[in-house]
Formats: C-alpha cells, structure tokens, sequence
C-alpha cells in the first residue's frame, strides 16, 4: 500500500510567517511608490490636483478622453508630456541602480561595492564628455547618451579581460581593475574638461546628474533594460546568495560560480551603464539602498532584490521630486543624493560597526 501524501512534513510556520511579512512590505513598497508618483506628479511650478493628476492618468490608459473634457487642456499636457517621462525615469533608473549594487555587493563580497565600482560611471562620463567636446550631434539629443554607454560597455570589457586569470574571475582582481581603469579615465576626463573651455559647464552639469527634458523613449528604453536585467538576477537570486558565502561554498554545492558571475556581472553592468547615460552620474543610491533593505528582509536575494527595486525607485523619485518641485532652484539630482546619502550611509556603517564590537564583546 503506498503512504498517504497527507504525511508529507508541513512547511515551518515561521517560514510561513516570513513569505507573508514579506508580501505585505512587497505590497506596502508598491503602494508608497504609486502614491510617490501621483504626489510628485501634482507638483512644480504649476500644482495640479491629486484627483486632476488620477483623471488625467486613467484617461490616458482607458482612452476615455471624457475624463479629461472640463479640465483645462494644458494640464493633460504639463502632466503627461513634461512630468511624468521625468517622474518615471526617476524611479526607473533608481530600481535599476538599487539591484545593480545589490548584485554587485553579493557577487564581489564587499559591503562598499555599488554600481560603478568597475569604473562603469567613469567609462560613462568619458565617453559623454568626448561626445560634448566634439559637438557629435548625428543622433541629436541621444549622441551624449550613446556615448556614454559605448563608454561604460567599453570599460566594463577591459576590466573583465584585465582581471581574467587562468582560474576565471576574482572578486579582489575585479575591484583593483576597476579601481586602476576608473584613475585613468578620470585623469582623460580631466584633460577633457581642460579641452572643454566653454563648453565645460555643459560636461560637468552632465557628470552631476539630472532628469531633466526626459522623454517617453527613455522611459521605454531604461524600462525596457531595466525589467529584462531585473529577471535574470532574479533566476540567479539563489547561486547568488550562495556566492556570498564564497567561491568554494558555492561550488562544493553545484553552482558554476564563473558562468554565474559572469552572467550577473554583465547584468548589472549594462544595467547601471543604461542609468548612467540617461540620467548622468547619480551617487549613493546602489550603495546605501542594499543596506537600508537588508536591515529589514535579511541577505536572501530573493527578497532583498524586489525589495531593493522598489526602495530605490522610491528614494531617487523623492529626491528628483525635492530637487525639481520643492527647492527654490533646481540643483542636479547627483549632488542632492550624495548630500543624503553620505551621512546616512556613515550612520548605518557606524551602526553596524557598533553591533558587530557588540557580537564580539
């Protein structure tokens, strides 16, 4: 007689507890971020309604253009046309810069690493500034930012041929690459901006950062990059979590830890290169949002990259928002993150710190 499958062990229930407390901060994140973009989407230099802003956007997906038909013609327009591209690429390119250091500081073990640890911001910001010093305009508005994606793709290959051995990728030779590959390009960005003369404020207004005259053709293409990178890292998530606990670990246990490295690393790669040509250099964010989403969901990636997505899009939509709506003048989105995300980074360093002298004593 064969057993009942009704004996089959129960799941533990604080397994159980965990995947629902998970859901529902998954949910609560969501919520916050809709809400984010409504909010930002009624404010500036000219305020339109929380429900005018909900009506302008259900008309837009129903095609119900009754919804819209007393409302002053040029709303639709400021709401549509002008804030909401901007207000999605805000929150696009922080998920993106959020996962990409998640997946950076997994796969390199280091707790500082974050998307342009491999000199991709650097490779980013020559290729823009050599494409603003040369006027190249063939492709009009998106020369700078093809430009400086050629450039960080271009770096990210150097780097992963410079620190290649005969025993496959290492994280140290990895983060000494970059390092080495980022000096340089700095020192060719200098000697650019040397080169620049009046056109050098248009380079370093570009390496601080900003989304603005963003389009619905950036949204589509972060969007579009962003999702496609999201999945792979998400069908990795569990090799991931086993190569930070090492190399060996991960391999004793059946992962190909080179392919999976491999496979991620260019992800999130190419991801963090597609942010950095549409928005400029933006600091702090693939860093400080790991940690901040660690503290709540653990170090499971399975958790820790939905969350992270989320809280990134989050935090970079209100620093945008704060920058373009709230602050009398407009300054560029980098210096304002690295503004917060500096000493909030240090407190979480120095809170950690304090816990582990705690663990120890």
């Amino acid at each position: 007689m064969t057993e009942s499958t009704d004996n089959r062990p129960a799941k533990p229930p604080h397994r159980r507890a965990l995947r629902e407390a998970f859901s529902i901060q998954l949910v609560l994140l969501a919520a916050a971020l809709l809400l984010a973009v409504v909010v930002s989407s009624r404010l500036g230099y000219l305020t339109v309604g929380f429900t005018d802003v909900l009506r302008i956007i259900a008309a837009k997906l129903t095609g119900q253009a009754a919804l819209t038909a007393e409302m002053d013609a040029l709303l639709p327009v400021v709401v549509l046309e002008v804030r909401l591209p901007r207000i999605l690429c805000a929150a696009i390119v922080g998920a993106g810069l959020a996962i990409s250091g998640t997946v950076f500081q997994g796969i390199l073990l280091n707790p500082l690493a974050d998307p342009y640890t491999l000199g991709v911001s650097a490779g980013a910001a020559f290729g823009a500034s050599v494409a603003i010093l040369l006027n190249l305009g063939f492709l009009g508005f998106y020369s700078v930012p093809l430009f400086a994606f050629i450039g960080a793709a271009a770096t990210l290959f150097f780097v992963i041929i410079l620190s290649s051995s005969g025993e496959g990728l290492s994280s140290n030779n990895l983060i000494l690459s970059g390092i080495v590959v980022a000096a340089i390009l700095s020192a060719g960005i200098s000697f650019l901006k040397y080169l620049a003369d009046e056109h050098v404020s248009v380079i370093i207004f570009w390496l601080m950062g900003s989304f603005a005259s963003r389009t619905w053709a950036d949204v589509a293409l972060t969007a579009v990059a962003i999702g496609t990178g999201f999945l792979v890292m998400l069908f990795y998530a569990r090799d991931l979590n086993l190569i930070s606990l090492g190399n060996r670990t991960a391999s004793s246990m059946g992962v190909d830890t080179a392919r999976v490295m491999m496979m991620l690393l260019i992800t999130a790669s190419v991801i963090a290169a597609v942010c950095v040509s549409v928005s400029g250099i933006i600091g702090f964010v693939g860093l400080l949002v790991p940690h901040m989403v660690r503290l709540i969901t653990g170090p499971d990636n399975r958790r820790l990259l939905p969350a992270s997505l989320l809280t990134g899009a989050i935090l970079l939509l209100g620093a945008d928002t704060v920058t373009r709506a709230v602050l009398p003048t407009e300054i560029p989105i980098g210096v304002l993150t690295a503004l917060i995300g500096g000493p909030v980074f240090c407190y979480i360093f120095w809170r950690r710190q304090k816990m582990l002298r705690g663990d120890a004593s």
